[in-house]
C-alpha cells in the first residue's frame, strides 16, 4: 500500500512542478514576443482612474524603436526604483543633438492634479529606456488577487497552504 500511496504523491509532486515550470515558460515567450521584460502587470493605486483602475491586469508591448506620443498610456521605472508607475504621456520632445534620436518625455496620472517631474529622481525627463511597455490591453480587476496577496502576507500562506494540501490528498 505505502509504495502506491508515495507514487501518487510523487505523481503530483510531478504535475505541480510541471504546471509552474509551463505557466513560466509561457511568460518568458510572452516577454520574447512582446519584447518587455514585463509583459503583463498589475495596477497598484488609483492614479489612472477613471479609465484604468487599481486591480486591472494590463498587458504591454515594447516594439523597438518605439514612438510614443502624446496620450499614450506607458509603464516606466526610474532607475535605482524597484516599482513600476503606469501614465500617460503628456509631452513628447525629440532631441536630435546627437548621432541617433532621442525622444524623451513627461508623464502624469490621469487622476493627478501634476506631472510626474517628481516622481523622476533628478531626471528632467523620461527616455526610452526607461520605459517598460506600453499599453496594448486591459483586462479589468483580475489582477487584484495579487493585490491581496502582498497586502495580506497570511492570506497568500493560506491559499497556498490549502492548494499544497489539496494535491497531496487521496483524490
Amino acid at each position: 500500500m505505502w509504495p502506491i500511496h508515495l507514487r501518487r504523491v510523487l505523481l503530483q509532486a510531478q504535475i505541480m512542478a510541471l504546471t509552474l515550470t509551463s505557466a513560466y515558460m509561457a511568460y518568458t515567450a510572452l516577454g520574447l514576443v512582446t519584447n518587455c521584460k514585463s509583459p503583463v502587470v498589475v495596477v497598484l493605486s488609483g492614479s489612472m482612474e477613471p479609465g484604468i483602475h487599481r486591480g486591472d491586469l494590463l498587458f504591454l508591448s515594447n516594439y523597438m524603436p518605439q514612438e510614443y506620443r502624446n496620450g499614450d498610456i506607458t509603464v516606466y521605472q526610474v532607475p535605482g526604483d524597484a516599482i513600476t508607475i503606469v501614465h500617460r504621456v503628456v509631452q513628447t520632445h525629440e532631441d536630435m543633438s546627437g548621432s541617433p534620436q532621442i525622444q524623451r518625455f513627461l508623464t502624469k496620472g490621469d487622476n493627478n492634479d501634476v506631472d510626474d517631474l517628481t516622481l523622476y529622481k533628478g531626471l528632467e525627463r523620461l527616455e526610452r529606456t526607461h520605459v517598460v511597455g506600453k499599453v496594448r490591453g486591459i483586462i479589468p480587476l483580475v489582477g487584484y488577487a495579487s493585490i491581496l496577496f502582498n497586502e495580506y502576507p497570511w492570506l497568500r500562506t493560506s491559499m497556498f497552504g490549502l492548494i499544497a494540501l489539496l494535491n497531496l490528498l487521496p483524490a
